[in-house]
């Protein structure tokens, strides 16, 4: 029983600590949340008051700028009210002079029209006097006054005619005169200031050997060696019985000359058999090539010609070897360029252009693939698709008079190209053979029938036929072109190409009586 009541008590004890501990955590966690509170409620009062003043602060810088914006706007309409004010006054002013100005000018008019009316009474009285004095004249004469100033007139006009013809006679021989020494003196100068070696190209060129063994180690077991060199060259090597010589022959100066370096190296090397000779001849090909464009690019600097196309330049550089009548062509070309800088320089012209067009003129003797085209349309061409100045392809197009020509740089490289071709020593072709092609070529074009005339024109570069419109048809006078054409290029060697033009004219003629 005892032991029941002591459980019981200590029941009842913990039970009472359970509910006072409860009591006082509670009343600590009530005290704790109501300082939280508090703190919480002291700080809102704090932010409510901070964003208060935030506002009041914004509300009032606000405010100054909207004043500060209204009184700019007023003083702005202030000064525009005060500016109209000016210009009214002005205006009016203005309107106050010009009233004046106005009564000043109806006094004038009406001074005016009284002098006017004074002045055509005069008038009257003067052409009545000048009628009168003339009746009398007419009656003194004997002849009315419109045929006495015809006889004047006619007079004056005949004798201003004489003086006038008299005086332009000898104005057109002075300046005659003048311009022959001009030109005389132009040239003159251009030539002495102008001066180039000459230099002639054969088609052949000749190799040299030491003993007469290279040769049989050039041409190789059956011939395998001069086979596989002639194959990658392009040219045609002659082995006869020349001494200690070998003949490398071809109408290209380039495949010559890369042809006889190839042989220079393999000869000089002692290994020659095919597969040595592809790599020698790979090699040179590449050598040339950097001598080309390196020859091109140094002809520029020379000359003073600047930004001119990376492939101009290169065919600038292949000229070096190539040649017209044995004259080397890239000397022939910067000739014609100094020459045609000087005479544009003694006209006023621009002589960087005219120096351009002298050193491009014979451009499309060069190129790799060469069309069936004259050099110098071929070279008009190939400047305008490397956007050279227009002058400048007008003047390469037209120095064979194959166009027109449209500015006066084309004239003048027109006549330094023949300076420089008719210059003594600068061409091996003779006079007797250039003359006896001309002549070949009338023979032989009248030999057809039909064929009225014939004319070998152009330095024989173009051949025109004139045939009677009554014996040749059009139809036959394109099939005389083509045969004539056929026969010249199977039976005639010339460099170049030869145009034929076969003209035919029908005219009809009668008389009205």
């Amino acid at each position: 029983m005892i032991a029941l009541w002591i459980i019981l008590g200590l029941v009842a004890g913990g039970g009472l600590g359970i509910w006072l501990t409860t009591s006082v955590l509670r009343n600590k966690l009530l005290a704790k949340s109501q300082e939280v509170l508090k703190d919480a409620e002291e700080k809102g009062e704090v932010i409510k008051k901070e964003k208060i003043l935030q506002a009041k602060e914004q509300y009032l810088q606000l405010k100054s700028e909207h004043d500060k914006r209204v009184n700019e706007q007023n003083n702005k309409l202030r000064d525009s009210e005060n500016k109209l004010k000016q210009r009214e006054q002005t205006l009016a002013q203005k309107v106050d002079e010009l009233q004046k100005k106005s009564n000043e000018l109806k006094g004038v008019s009406e001074n005016l029209n009284k002098q006017i009316e004074v002045l055509h009474n005069r008038q009257a009285e003067v052409e009545k006097v000048y009628k009168e004095s003339v009746e009398k004249l007419e009656h003194i004469a004997g002849m009315t006054a419109d045929e006495a100033k015809k006889q004047l007139v006619d007079a004056m006009t005949d004798e201003a005619r004489a003086e006038a013809s008299t005086t332009i006679m000898d104005i057109v021989e002075e300046a005659k005169i003048t311009a022959q020494e001009q030109a005389k003196k132009i040239v003159i100068q251009s030539i002495q200031r102008t001066a180039t070696e000459s230099a002639i190209e054969n088609t052949v060129s000749v190799f040299n050997l030491e003993n007469e063994e290279v040769k049989g180690r050039i041409i190789g077991r059956e011939g395998r060696n001069i086979r596989t060199l002639e194959s990658l060259t392009g040219v045609e090597i002659i082995i006869d019985d020349s001494p200690d010589a070998i003949i490398i022959s071809g109408f290209d100066p380039v495949r010559r000359e890369i042809a006889r370096l190839s042989l220079h190296k393999l000869v000089t090397d002692g290994r020659i058999h095919p597969a040595r000779i592809e790599e020698v001849v790979a090699k040179t090909r590449r050598q040339i090539e950097q001598e080309i464009n390196e020859v091109g690019k140094r002809t520029c600097i020379d000359l003073g010609i600047l930004n001119m196309n990376h492939e101009l330049m290169r065919m600038v550089g292949r000229m070096k070897y190539r040649s017209s009548y044995g004259q080397n062509l890239l000397q022939h070309s910067r000739e014609v360029a100094n020459l045609a800088a000087t005479m544009a320089s003694e006209l006023g012209l621009n002589p960087k252009l005219a120096k351009r067009a002298g050193l491009l003129h014979d451009i499309g003797k060069v190129p790799e693939n060469e069309p069936d085209l004259p050099h110098a349309i071929l070279g008009m061409k190939l400047a305008e698709k490397y956007k050279e100045h227009p002058d400048v392809c007008n003047a390469i197009g037209a120095h064979h008079d194959e166009m027109e020509m449209n500015n006066l740089i084309s004239p003048i490289i027109q006549v330094c190209d023949a300076i420089s071709g008719a210059r003594p020593g600068a061409r091996r072709e003779v006079v007797e053979a250039y003359i006896n092609r001309l002549n070949k070529l009338e023979q032989m074009a009248m030999t057809y029938p039909g064929v009225v005339k014939t004319y070998a024109i152009q330095a024989g570069r173009e051949l025109r036929v004139i045939v009677g419109a009554d014996k040749v048809s059009d139809i036959e006078a394109n099939k005389l072109s083509y045969d004539l054409s056929r026969q010249i290029q199977n039976e005639m060697t010339y460099p170049g190409q030869i145009k034929v033009t076969v003209i035919r004219e029908t005219r009809a003629i009668n008389y009205a009586k």
